[in-house]
């Protein structure tokens, strides 16, 4: 398994070298595991990328490095002190580095790219010779550079990755991989890519870091999938428009990040109360209010959990890795219409961001489904039922009357403030919950089955959570298990009840006050005795949970 970190400053390439680097290491068969780390800035900064791929399904980035890919000297000074032994820095000629280390290879990478005239092609000089370095061969370079460049600029950089590839020598050996035939995907992209599958049909969002993604992917494909993308004025009118057009009977879901969900929660109730099905993605980072826009943070949980006034049935999904988000979209759309609920989807920038391979999608065992009712007779939209859920029908498909308000109402839909009604209606609404609990999907225990620690962790902490049990279990001084929950509202309790008995229980949360802990132990008693929290905007690896359990850097 390799890592290699590409560094430099905005502008100067490094998404379109990694995107480069990634299809030519996927064609060889190698797995790809790529995270993206950058500033809330469009020129300048220090933005740099991990590129981790392999012959063995990866879940989590690392920070042990084999070679960096520096787009300038900052990336050097920065990074070069998790450079291993054998590992590579490679840069350009004109840097001035003459500590000795007989690591840095120089290669005339800016002469080079000017030389063939367009000095942004350097990157394609690097991503060749790294292709040389690892023991690639250049075969599918014309490719992938066809599918990743713009067509006026393909041949161009085809030269300029020949020249950095005839540039270096081969440092590493070729490993066989089985991966060609995976697909290479960012989190945002399964996401919306899950939302087609289900049958969305309408999409409205404004643009918010880093949410950004799942609208520019659905836009990227709203023709051809036959679904209305719009980029609305704000979050208070995207959220507004969903809920009108599925009121109207489209799927419909909104996405925003967190700063944007404040804005949504009115109307997240109102989702509530007229029972109309709503998707409604959080793509985290980083608050309060603007906080730093292009990190990552698990703060969310809590909040949505709560958002909005009064009480309400909801659901609350953590999406866990890039398959995940596939398919708790699809399940999110289904269980929105059957419940007639508003449901959350929690990402994060680290997921969303980083791009993984992932085994082609089953949809074969994929069913829609839809509680669109006929009426004979009396329609009573706001039926009170044994299961909670009303007969729904969609207004211009019927003669009835298809009423929804924000205000309290009788089953009929007309307002009311009859304390007797009131409290009938709110006993309907809630019944539904007695349903979806019997749906909830338990959290996914990994490790030794007789663990004598068990970690537990939501969302995007799954694969890193995954690496670190795997090597905690192979030092073999004591035996760990975890616990990971997607489902996390109302919360699954089967698994947790089964494998917390008798164990030290530590949540590892990317949080400053171990939200999953408190929810855990509001809702079953359940305390954690350590926990392992990170907040700066940068996701935990596997080997910094390893090393804080160890260590005991828990609190």
């Amino acid at each position: 398994m390799y890592n290699i970190l590409i560094g430099g400053a905005a502008g100067q390439g490094i998404d379109t070298t990694v995107a480069f680097l990634e299809k030519l290491l996927k064609h060889s068969g190698y797995y790809i595991y790529t995270t993206r780390d950058f500033m809330s800035r469009v020129r300048g900064g220090h933005n740099f990328s991990l590129l981790r791929f392999g012959t063995e399904i990866i879940t989590s980035h690392s920070e042990e490095l084999d070679g960096i890919i520096a787009l300038n000297q900052e990336t050097i000074d920065l990074h070069k002190k998790k450079l291993t032994d054998k590992g590579f820095i490679l840069c350009d000629s004109s840097f001035a580095y003459s500590d000795g280390d007989s690591r840095v290879i120089q290669i005339p990478m800016n002469k080079i790219a000017k030389e063939l005239g367009n000095g942004k092609v350097s990157g394609s000089v690097a991503a060749g010779a790294v292709l040389k370095l690892f023991g690639e061969l250049f075969t599918y370079a014309a490719d992938v550079i066809a599918e990743v460049m713009k067509k006026e600029i393909i041949e161009i950089n085809r030269k300029a990755a020949q020249a950095g590839y005839d540039a270096v020598e081969a440092k590493f050996s070729h490993l066989e991989g089985g991966f060609k035939d995976y697909m290479l995907i960012s989190g945002s992209e399964a996401l919306g890519l899950g939302a087609v599958a289900g049958g969305l049909r309408f999409y409205s969002a404004y643009p918010m870091s880093p949410s950004t993604a799942v609208l520019e992917y659905l836009a990227s494909v709203g023709q051809k999938a036959g679904i209305v993308v719009e980029q609305a004025e704000d979050e208070i009118a995207a959220v507004n428009m969903a809920l009108g057009a599925s009121y109207a009977g489209a799927r419909a879901m909104t996405g925003t990040s967190g700063g944007g969900f404040s804005l949504k929660v009115e109307a997240l109730g109102f989702s509530g109360i007229a029972e109309i099905p709503l998707v409604a993605v959080d793509v985290q980072r980083p608050g309060p209010a603007t906080g730093l826009p292009t990190r990552t943070e698990q703060s969310d949980l809590k909040f949505v959990i709560s958002a909005s006034q009064g009480e309400f049935p909801r659901l609350v999904i953590a999406l866990k890795n890039h398959g995940d988000a596939f398919y708790q979209t699809f399940r999110a759309l289904n269980l929105a219409e059957k419940y007639q609920i508003p449901v959350i989807l929690l990402s994060d920038q680290y997921l969303g961001d980083a791009t993984a391979c992932v085994k082609p999608f089953d949809i074969s065992g994929l069913k829609r489904v839809s509680n669109a009712s006929e009426a004979d007779g009396e329609y009573l939209r706001y039926k009170i039922t044994e299961d909670g859920i009303s007969p729904r029908l969609i207004p211009g498909r019927t003669s009835h009357l298809v009423a929804a308000d924000s205000d309290e109402h009788d089953e009929r839909g007309y307002i009311t403030e009859s304390a007797e009604v009131r409290n009938q209606m709110m006993d309907k609404r809630m019944r539904k919950l007695n349903g979806l609990i019997q749906e909830l999907a338990e959290p996914d225990f990994m490790g030794e089955e007789q663990c004598e620690i068990l970690l537990l962790g939501w969302g995007s902490m799954w694969g890193p959570i995954r690496e670190a049990v795997s090597l905690l279990n192979k030092k073999g001084d004591k035996k760990y298990g975890a616990l990971v929950f997607g489902d996390i509202y109302p919360l699954p309790q089967k698994k947790l009840n089964l494998y917390a008995k008798n164990r030290m229980l530590i949540n590892v949360e990317q949080n400053a006050t171990g939200q999953l802990a408190s929810l855990i132990r509001e809702q079953t008693g359940i305390s954690c005795n350590k926990s392992i929290l990170k907040y700066d905007g940068r996701q935990m690896s596997g080997e910094e949970i390893v090393k804080k359990v160890l260590e005991g850097g828990c609190r």
